[in-house]
């Protein structure tokens, strides 16, 4: 099966079949080569047409697709765009190397190639352009060196830099894309700035582009390229993202199209005068180490490198490291004075000083002349943040219309920012009908219930799942309706839908299409949601005043077991039951839950339908399907149930392709952030084809490398991207408590969507993953990710500062702790091992009574736990008569 555009096709208007071949094609290619690529050039326009490690077959450009990337408007690295005017002049003038191609000029010069491209640009143009690609220790650079040729000074605007990488799935097949695609994700760090090219499989050979040495070329902005959407590849669609350039100077952009928004870094321009030149450029480089090599092969380019602990998005309770790995720092500042910073040989501690609720950024100057931004988000402490989330959540979102000839009072619904209202009429009716990702927000206020009970909200949760969830979203058979709300006005007479909204469009469904029950994902939803309640009233029956924990417990249950039922030939009775489903790390959860809670016939059940699952997966070289072409969903489900039946070979296919979507760089917005660029069309108020930022891919796909991360504690690469995916969403919650789906990254817009969307799946991987790290890393030391950490004579104490603070994972000792309840304030153990030592305590939900389980993950090493303990549900009961209790594990 190819990878075909799925569901959006309609949106775009689609050009010719194929471009004219304006690129030159017909007079070949130029093959080159250096100590570290086999390389070839386009021979008319010297653009870069393929780019291959040495004596290797992958290729990072879609040369395989360059009969169809060949005309005016399609870009590819080695074009150049740029925007001047005369010095006192208003009106910006613009440049483009791919808008009018024509034969470039060959310069005879010692590069490896070289060439005027007067003939290419704008006529009568007073900017020359000498372009030039050349040998740089063996890695490929790319140059150009612009001259002032007219008679008065002149201001660059802008300046970019596209670049082209093989981002494009159309027509290939699974194995296909694989084996042949990469990923291009930056870091948008002025002079320490850099691209990483990732090849999706998350094997092999990886890439970088960093500024080219004895060149000012800062990354400034990393603006979205318009080109047309023609067949068969479909630019800007499901199966082929788009390109971007590497912008040095925005400053013309940002008087014009981003007036409206603050930029990631400040706009700049260059004055050129009269026959003065100036030289900017990029460096390709091969990272043989792959994904994990990169950051160290950043710093082998000497461009300024560094990392963050616990990441970019800091709690106003929690000191920040950041360290640096670039010789002399001469001035450290951050925007607002948001954080009170202090150099420790080189080591930035960065305390939030409360002043900024946001995004910030930290800002170094280098004795060498290098400036590096790096960017941050501060929130405030993250169980006031969480708390802020579900407060908002049963107020103004809470829906409760009795005469809703839907049956969706009561419930949280969908909330749009902008109009500060609740979306009751939406085209896309899943929005406004409580179901499908973008309409089930209230999962993200039940979970919270998990992580941080609170009982007026519980209160209303009930209601709804007993008016709304168990009788109106689910039927008596347990199965799933893909939407109650729809567009059949004779089903609903005298109901006013509104006329301003179209509802001709095929997601406009009528009463039956809504109420199918054959989408496996809305399943998911609702187990976590009756999952999330059953916890919350575990440990303290009081909080539950409609049914009891085990009436959620069997909901749950119930709707597992139907979700995953098969027919006689193990087919699935539910459509996309065989494939993995985000969020379903739940349904582990639940397995362990009814394992605990003695419901052993249940919990067979439920392992046999996963363990059915996971033989298929094991089988298949491409396991990843989904209902979209190419997807980052359905990885979570896969490695957890691959994981859990020790499928060895899958779970770690699974992770490699994880971290072949997921990158670490010093910017909240990309660290962690899996890759997803088409859900606002389907969740999203702004609609395009767009790459988001922490939708709920970031914290689904964690979980997985948090997990393997517990198993192999010397994998620290898989700590610093999945702990980015797990508080990257943080970042949606504004500080009214409203959320967001995902944050828009296209430079004219920088912000986060109007519509809460998809949070409710994102923010389930957030309660399922939010713990403390401690582990030694070989890069930098002793390091707590989620928590302020004290040495003091080797005995080292550690305070939770994370969003749940119920986890803790100690790698020296492959100890990982977790609880039903309440909260661990601290934790204490001696540095060479040793017992380790939890104070644990009520709350603010003010838990009487909490169960500790512990693991000793991928060892077979047994433990002890004492203190004033009962053996109870897999684990360890402590009561809590005083508020507070210590509980010691003890390796045996």
């Amino acid at each position: 099966m190819r990878l075909q555009i799925s569901h959006i096709v309609g949106l775009f208007a689609l050009g010719a079949n194929a471009q004219n071949d304006t690129l030159g094609l017909a007079d070949g290619y130029t093959s080159l080569s250096t100590a570290n690529f086999d390389i070839k050039l386009v021979k008319d326009s010297q653009t870069l047409a393929s780019l291959k490690p040495s004596g290797d077959n992958f290729d990072f450009l879609p040369f395989d697709d360059i009969t169809y990337r060949a005309g005016n408007g399609q870009y590819h690295n080695g074009d150049i765009t740029y925007r001047y005017r005369k010095l006192g002049d208003t009106q910006w003038i613009s440049g483009d190397s791919s808008n009018a191609r024509k034969s470039i000029k060959a310069v005879k010069n010692a590069a490896l190639a070289a060439a005027d491209l007067t003939s290419t640009l704008p006529a009568n143009s007073p900017l020359h352009i000498l372009r030039k690609w050349t040998d740089i220790d063996g890695d490929l650079a790319l140059s150009f060196t612009i001259t002032n040729i007219g008679n008065s000074s002149l201001e660059i605007g802008s300046l970019g830099f596209p670049t082209e990488f093989n981002s494009i799935f159309s027509n290939r097949t699974a194995e296909e894309m694989s084996a042949k695609c990469s990923l291009a994700d930056p870091y948008i760090g002025l002079d320490a700035g850099y691209i990483q090219v990732t090849p999706t499989s998350g094997t092999g050979a990886a890439l970088i582009v960093t500024p080219l040495l004895n060149t000012s070329t800062p990354f400034e902005a990393w603006r979205n390229l318009d080109e047309p959407s023609t067949e068969p590849l479909y630019y800007g669609s499901q199966t082929f993202e788009g390109f971007y350039e590497w912008q040095v100077h925005t400053k013309a952009y940002a008087e014009d199209e981003w007036t409206d928004v603050t930029p990631w870094n400040e706009p700049s321009s260059k004055i050129l005068k009269a026959d003065q030149s100036v030289t900017y450029g990029l460096r390709f480089s091969v990272v043989k180490d792959g994904p994990r090599g990169i950051q160290k092969a950043v710093q082998s380019t000497n461009t300024p490198m560094t990392i963050g602990v616990p990441g970019y998005v800091v709690p106003v309770d929690l000191t920040a490291q950041l360290y640096v790995f670039h010789l002399g720092i001469s001035k450290v500042t951050s925007d607002d004075d948001a954080f009170k910073i202090e150099n420790q040989n080189g080591t930035l501690l960065l305390t939030p000083t409360g002043s900024v609720w946001g995004r910030t950024k930290v800002t170094i100057t280098y004795d060498d002349g290098k400036i590096q931004t790096i960017h941050y988000f501060i929130t405030e402490s993250l169980p006031s943040v969480i708390s802020k989330l579900s407060e908002f959540s049963t107020t103004s979102m809470w829906y409760n219309d009795t005469e809703d000839p839907f049956g969706r009072s009561p419930s949280v619904i969908t909330w749009d920012h902008a109009s500060k209202a609740q979306v009751l009429q939406e085209p896309r009716v899943w929005i406004s009908g409580l179901s499908d990702e973008g309409g089930v927000i209230y999962l993200a206020t039940a979970i919270k219930q998990f992580g941080l009970a609170d009982r007026s909200e519980i209160a209303k949760l009930e209601e709804f799942a007993n008016e709304v969830l168990s009788k109106n979203i689910q039927n008596s058979d347990f199965t799933v309706r893909k939407s109650i709300f729809f567009y059949e006005p004779s089903k609903i007479p005298g109901y006013q839908y509104d006329q301003s909204i179209d509802w001709g469009n095929w997601w406009s469904w009528n009463k039956e299409a809504s109420y199918a029950t054959d989408r496996a994902y809305d399943y998911i939803h609702v187990i976590g949601a009756y999952w999330a309640l059953y916890r919350a009233g575990r440990d303290d029956a009081s909080v539950l005043n409609v049914h009891t924990w085990q009436w959620y417990l069997s909901q749950a249950y119930n709707t597992t077991v139907t979700c995953f039922a098969t027919d006689s030939n193990g087919e699935g009775l539910i459509g996309y039951s065989r494939l993995g489903l985000m969020g379903e790390t739940v349904v582990g959860e639940l397995l362990a839950d009814l394992r605990r809670e003695g419901w052993t016939d249940e919990a067979d059940a439920v392992e046999a339908a996963m363990k059915l699952r996971a033989e298929r997966w094991d089988s298949e070289a491409e396991p990843f399907g989904s209902e979209m072409a190419w997807d980052s969903t359905g990885q979570e489900g896969i490695y957890y149930w691959s994981n859990y039946f020790n499928l060895k070979n899958t779970a770690t296919k699974t992770i490699n392709s994880i971290i072949g979507f997921m990158p670490t760089v010093s910017h909240w917005g990309w660290n962690g952030n899996a890759r997803r660029y088409w859900d606002f069309i389907y969740g999203g108020k702004l609609q395009r084809i767009e790459r988001m930022i922490h939708h709920y891919g970031s914290s689904l796909n964690a979980l997985p490398l948090l997990s393997q991360f517990r198993q192999t504690p010397n994998d620290t690469y898989l700590l610093r991207v999945g702990y980015g995916g797990i508080s990257g969403p943080l970042s949606n919650i504004r500080a009214d408590g409203s959320v967001y789906n995902g944050f828009h990254s296209f430079p004219d817009t920088l912000r986060g969507d109007d519509y809460s969307g998809d949070y409710g799946p994102n923010f389930l991987g957030v309660m399922l993953g939010s713990g403390v790290y401690v582990v030694e890393d070989p890069d930098v030391g002793l390091l707590a990710y989620g928590a302020n950490l004290e040495d003091r004579g080797g005995v080292i104490t550690v305070y939770p500062r994370d969003a749940v603070r119920r986890r803790v994972y100690i790698a020296s000792m492959g100890v990982y702790v977790s609880m039903s309840a309440g909260q661990i304030e601290r934790v204490s153990f001696e540095k060479g091992g040793g017992d380790v030592v939890l104070r644990v305590v009520s709350g603010p939900a003010g838990a009487e009574k909490v169960v500790v389980w512990v693991e000793m993950p991928g060892t077979e090493d047994e433990f002890d736990v004492s203190g004033d303990v009962q053996r109870v549900r897999g684990g360890w009961q402590v009561e809590l008569g005083d508020g507070e209790v210590d509980v010691t594990v003890s390796r045996q």
